[in-house]
């Protein structure tokens, strides 16, 4: 990095520093563990050619802590080696739709996604409306948006699916619990050059914007919907004036959308993988319950209760994402490991 060749090429350069970026954490609990294992031998040595009692006991302490060390070190030195998922680094493009429950769904919708852009704020990550079906009550009939920032598709992949909600609607009379649907689906937001897609595979409309979905009633012909022909994965935008604009739109959500199929194949012929994932990504699973009268969350994957429901919808998600973290690195080390 200090040679003057590469400090020269900043493509280079930047390809080196996050490679030593992705480096240095395991370089350095090696030489963690491996200061453990020296001071160990170095102290067994000296206890066995050493009388003097208090220093043997010194010795001693010094051995203990190093075997009380040692194997915690070992363990983190374990999950930093685990293969990363390449896609951890990137953006993420979230998509929300209300599932059973009519307008309370999409009114859920709306809290799901007032969830998670309260947790991009508290990460001063950049959020972006992609694409936008509002009822006339605020609920989210289906919304895509992105995130920009760091980790972001490492700390939200598990969101993926089916979120539940247990409440007395507002439009409730008989105070009555309903319980109602949102699905969730969390892709990496991917380049160009990641996803090749053929102008010939696309059909391409144009239309007025207008009604419950587009923010105004435009005169021109500026809403775009994308259609791929092959997979039959149809996308339209219609939130901005400006039809150029709906249609990068549309197809920053199609090459993400295309990304996500590609991967659920592989991971469907890989059966085993899917035994040891925390959660699969499969939008039909229920993954979380959210449930107001006794103000608590579950994540049914990993059996985690918090009763501290408005803290969780109002961003406050790093407990979560944590235990569902730690949960998928036992799972892969389990693997890893048999």
């Amino acid at each position: 990095m200090t040679d003057n060749d590469i400090i020269s090429d900043q493509e280079k350069m930047t390809k080196l520093y996050k490679e030593n970026a992705e480096l240095s954490p395991i370089v350095e609990k090696y030489l963690e563990y491996k200061k453990y294992e020296d001071a160990k031998a170095e102290a067994e040595l000296m206890l066995a050619d050493n009388d003097d009692e208090d220093f043997k006991a010194m010795l001693e302490e010094e051995i203990e802590n190093s075997k009380e060390n040692m194997p915690k070190v070992l363990e983190e030195l374990k999950i930093l080696l685990l293969p990363k998922n390449p896609d951890d680094d990137k953006n993420v493009i979230i998509e929300i739709r209300g599932g059973a429950g009519g307008d309370e769904a999409a009114l859920f919708g709306a809290d799901l996604m007032r969830m998670y852009t309260r947790y991009a704020e508290r990460n001063n990550w950049k959020y972006e409306t992609l694409s936008s079906n509002i009822t006339d009550i605020g609920g989210v009939k289906e919304v895509s948006f992105s995130l920009e920032g760091k980790g972001a598709y490492s700390r939200l992949k598990f969101e993926s699916g089916v979120h539940r909600v247990q409440r007395i609607p507002s439009t409730e009379s008989g105070g009555r619990i309903h319980t109602s649907t949102v699905t969730v689906a969390v892709l990496p937001e991917v380049e160009e050059v990641e996803v090749e897609i053929n102008q010939n595979d696309l059909r391409i409309d144009v239309f007025r914007a207008g009604g419950p979905g587009g923010q105004c009633v435009n005169t021109t012909d500026s809403a775009v919907r994308v259609t791929h022909i092959p997979t039959g994965l149809v996308v339209s935008c219609q939130d901005e004036k400006s039809q150029h604009k709906n249609k990068d739109k549309a197809m920053k959500i199609l090459r993400s959308r295309l990304f996500d199929l590609m991967q659920a194949q592989q991971h469907d012929e890989i059966a085993s993988q899917r035994k040891n994932q925390v959660g699969t990504g499969d939008r039909s699973e229920r993954i979380r319950t959210y449930n107001f009268p006794q103000g608590r969350v579950t994540d049914h994957r990993i059996g985690l209760t918090l009763h501290k429901l408005d803290m969780v919808l109002d961003g406050d998600l790093d407990e979560v994402i944590d235990a569902l973290s730690t949960a998928d690195q036992a799972e892969r080390l389990k693997a890893s490991e048999g």
